[in-house]
């Protein structure tokens, strides 16, 4: 939509992030708010974008400043500062390699006035926020996207069970107060498990879980590795509530083998052009 007072193109949103002045509200034709900040809070965000297809757009008041994952940023507006440097230090930079990570993480400030910062993860997926006062969580390590500067960011190492469930010997931990957004590949479903409920988990679709949760990797069926193996499923993991563990309705591990068999093969013709000649 286009400020009335400014005349810039911006998200719709309860002032303009160009020059602060206010909003009317948004038409029905304007990108659709798929969530948006709880009344009273001090970090302002909505999901726009649609389903498929989320980003977060983050409302920055001067000085108010923001973390991202290195790469993550859409736009910002043009008074925005952009730092990026490792977290932690060189061991943390040496912890996020081995998560897969980028060793720097970004960090927008609004200098002069308010400002906006629009951030995507790299697959088609959704974004949820997590307040994380009171709890920690660990988090996959393509999963983190942004989060206030409040939150602290660590590398949790998860013994044999991580490399196990597909998911790698390391998540990141987010622990401190404020919120953070999370992505996914596919929708983000949020599971409260109550006291004693156990819950299983496709080890490819899962995103983040209370850190105070137990878990275990085991085979999907209980009956053996032949059924297990049969079902397509093999490895699971299973939670032992109480807590909230986050899943991504689609899994990229899966999609690449559902496309491997249309790539050419080394050496010799293969997928497309195996079913429309070399022309």
């Amino acid at each position: 939509m286009k400020c009335p007072t400014c005349s810039s193109e911006v998200y719709p949103g309860p002032t303009c992030s160009a020059c602060g002045s206010p909003l009317p509200t948004p038409d029905a034709g304007d990108a659709p708010v798929l969530a948006t900040t709880p009344a009273g809070a001090a970090f302002h965000y909505q999901v726009v974008g649609g389903n498929a297809f989320a980003a977060a757009r983050i409302e920055l008041e001067p000085g108010q400043a923001v973390k991202a994952e290195a790469g993550a940023m859409v736009s910002m507006s043009a008074h925005v500062d952009l730092q990026s440097r490792m977290q932690g230090g060189v061991v943390g930079a040496l912890k996020r390699m081995v998560t897969r990570e980028s060793i720097f993480v970004s960090t927008f400030t609004a200098v002069g006035g308010p400002g906006e910062v629009i951030v995507a993860p790299p697959v088609p997926g959704d974004i949820v926020a997590v307040d994380v006062l009171g709890r920690s969580l660990l988090v996959q390590s393509s999963a983190w996207l942004a989060s206030e500067p409040s939150v602290a960011l660590d590398t949790e190492f998860t013994g044999f069970r991580g490399l196990f469930s597909g998911e790698g010997l390391f998540f990141i931990r987010l622990s401190g107060s404020g919120v953070a957004l999370l992505s996914s590949y596919g929708a983000i479903v949020r599971r409260p498990l109550p006291a004693g409920g156990r819950y299983v988990v496709d080890t490819g679709h899962v995103v983040a879980f209370d850190a105070r949760i137990p878990w275990q990797v085991r085979k999907a069926s209980r009956r053996g590795w032949m059924r297990s193996l049969a079902s397509g499923e093999g490895l699971v993991v299973e939670f032992t509530g109480p807590g909230d563990v986050w899943l991504q309705t689609r899994d990229l591990r899966s999609l690449a083998g559902a496309l491997f068999p249309l790539f050419p093969s080394q050496g010799k013709g293969g997928g497309w052009t195996q079913v429309l000649g070399d022309g």
